[in-house]
């Protein structure tokens, strides 16, 4: 029964819309002092924060939070936009296609997918509002998009869980390649037949950009391919781990804006200011896991559900369906990064006793993530998006309907061939 008491008290704070940092932390605080005593919860509380955010892998998330920072407010992302709007917007739904693939080039850079999204709300959405292309079908388009960043590397999503369940780090981002690639197919498929059916929702433009126009436009996206070849490049081939990669692509990023001239003091400053928000945001989140932990540590309550899992004698791949379909009801109702910090300590232990690779399930994890970020009420990436371009959350919503049963379909994909996830970490560490 003492057991239960911190359990209720953190869906009960969750419920009643209080942070999660602190949901955790108070009852975690209090399931320690109703098993332990105060003693107990003041040793903890002394050592914890500390000893937990001071951790030299967590350099990596503030390094590419301000990477993608960085770009945004040197106007580098738009580039790419731009960019792939010359190659691919006279077909029909370029405009949507080349979105896009504007969305993998910032997911490969940046690894924030609120920023891909608010980026390419700010330049697509617009554009193809201007050509006739319905305001649902834009939406939907650029809020998808922008959940690549969350899967194709550098993921601050695979960062954090490489760095919650002590599973390689530079594996994890490698290891997201693939399945960033076919999501981004995915959408590209999504979009063409979504067009053929209804041709209303994305006109066919007229115009269509010379050859010599097309390749103007590529001189715009170098700063781009250098930053993606520095970054993923020195990682598979183990130049650099993933933190020095991070630290790198943010000072590449600095010299190669101020090269170009577009870096001011003012977004300088306020790049900086939103990396060190969402920093202190994710750090907030951790140390108030990490106490919340330490609770479920002292009381066993991991150890037991496994064993009681394990002992039941149910399919490896029935516990599976049942972890997968409760990341996908969190992810309607929680934060992305809370709901790793919550659950991980619960299903991570539990996948693994299973027998199922550490990188495949992070990859799986991260999928889900990707689809929580535009699913209602929460959908952050939907909010964001709409936010940016002026435009009412319910249309938002009402686009990306199709493209949310594209993603559940590449799960699916993803849970049945788990090679998609795990070839290239192989042959990175071979």
């Amino acid at each position: 029964m003492i057991v239960a008491i911190p359990l209720i008290l953190l869906l009960l704070f969750i419920a009643t819309g209080m942070p999660i940092a602190f949901s955790m932390a108070i009852s975690g605080a209090v399931g320690l002092i109703l098993i332990g005593g105060l003693d107990l919860f003041l040793g903890i509380a002394q050592t914890t924060p500390y000893e937990n955010a001071a951790v030299f892998l967590f350099t990596t998330i503030p390094m590419f939070i301000l990477m993608a920072e960085l770009m945004t407010a040197s106007n580098m992302t738009k580039d790419l936009f731009y960019a792939s709007n010359k190659w691919l917007g006279h077909l029909p739904g370029g405009l949507g296609i080349a979105t896009v693939l504007a969305g993998a080039g910032l997911g490969a850079i940046s690894g924030s997918s609120t920023a891909a999204a608010a980026t390419l709300a700010t330049s697509a959405v617009p554009e193809m509002k201007k050509y006739g292309y319905k305001t649902h079908f834009a939406m939907g388009v650029a809020s998808m998009s922008g959940t690549l960043a969350i899967m194709i590397p550098p993921s601050i999503v695979l960062i954090l869980y490489g760095i919650i369940t002590e599973t390689g780090v530079g594996g994890l981002l490698i290891a997201g390649i693939i399945p960033g690639i076919l999501t981004a197919l995915g959408y590209m498929v999504t979009i063409y037949f979504w067009v053929k059916r209804k041709p209303d929702v994305a006109p066919k433009l007229v115009e269509k950009p010379s050859i010599s126009e097309r390749f103007r436009s590529l001189k715009t996206v170098w700063p781009a391919l250098i930053l993606m070849t520095v970054v993923i490049g020195g990682i598979y081939s183990g130049i650099v781990t993933s933190t020095e990669a991070g630290a790198f692509g943010a000072f590449a990023t600095i010299v190669i804006a101020l090269s170009m001239r577009r870096l001011t003091f003012k977004n300088t400053q306020n790049a900086f200011q939103r990396t060190l928000k969402s920093t202190a945001m994710i750090m907030t989140i951790i140390i108030g896991a990490m106490i919340f932990g330490y609770f479920l540590t002292v009381s066993q309550v991991t150890q037991d559900v496994i064993h009681i899992i394990v002992d039941s004698g149910m399919s490896k791949w029935l516990v599976l369906t049942f972890v997968v379909i409760l990341y996908l009801i969190l992810g309607v109702f929680m934060d992305q990064v809370a709901i790793l910090i919550l659950t991980l300590p619960f299903t991570f232990p539990l996948m693994i006793s299973l027998g199922f690779n550490p990188i495949w399930f992070g990859i799986i994890v991260t999928k889900t993530a990707e689809i929580g970020l535009v699913t209602p009420p929460v959908g952050m990436n939907v909010f964001v998006a709409s936010g940016a371009a002026g435009v009412s959350t319910s249309e938002g919503f009402r686009g990306v309907t199709r493209f949310v049963i594209a993603d559940l379909i590449i799960l699916l994909i993803l849970i049945l061939f788990p090679f998609l996830s795990t070839w290239l970490p192989g042959m990175m560490m071979n």
